[in-house]
């Protein structure tokens, strides 16, 4: 297993799986390059991102998505939801935890939708808080 860290988060990734920051933005694929993972943090100056809150930034922000499921990713909670465009099947969670809202994105293209998406939602759900959330 190898750990990715940044100030705001901290997850587990199986040894077939491997990250790379870009722009502020991890980016996570597996050997087999079915799709990508990337997890972007949005920090607050202050406050909870409570659930109704995140709902409303995810309507928002992916209007594409019929429906929201609520989520528990570790230590962040959420909702997650799909949409499928030009041959893409784009899975989004929008998972938050004091100040961070953490945007996760997995796309694969629509012929691979399924593959590895149990071992995205396994790598998820080792999320912890970072030291940039923790109480001083």
């Amino acid at each position: 297993m190898n750990i990715v860290e940044t100030d705001y988060w901290c997850l587990m990734l199986p040894s077939e799986w491997s990250a790379e920051q870009e722009d502020g933005i991890v980016l996570i694929t597996d050997q087999d390059g079915i799709g990508e993972l990337a997890i972007t943090a949005l920090v607050g100056e202050s406050g909870d991102t409570d659930g109704s809150k995140i709902v409303e930034i995810a309507n928002k922000e992916s209007p594409e998505v019929r429906a929201w499921s609520a989520v528990k990713m570790g230590a962040f909670s959420g909702v997650t939801g799909q949409s499928i465009a030009e041959g893409s099947v784009l899975n989004e969670w929008y998972l938050g935890r004091g100040a961070a809202l953490l945007y996760c994105t997995y796309t694969c293209d629509v012929e691979d939708d399924g593959l590895d998406i149990a071992a995205v939602e396994d790598i998820l759900g080792t999320l912890v808080a970072g030291d940039g959330l923790l109480p001083d």
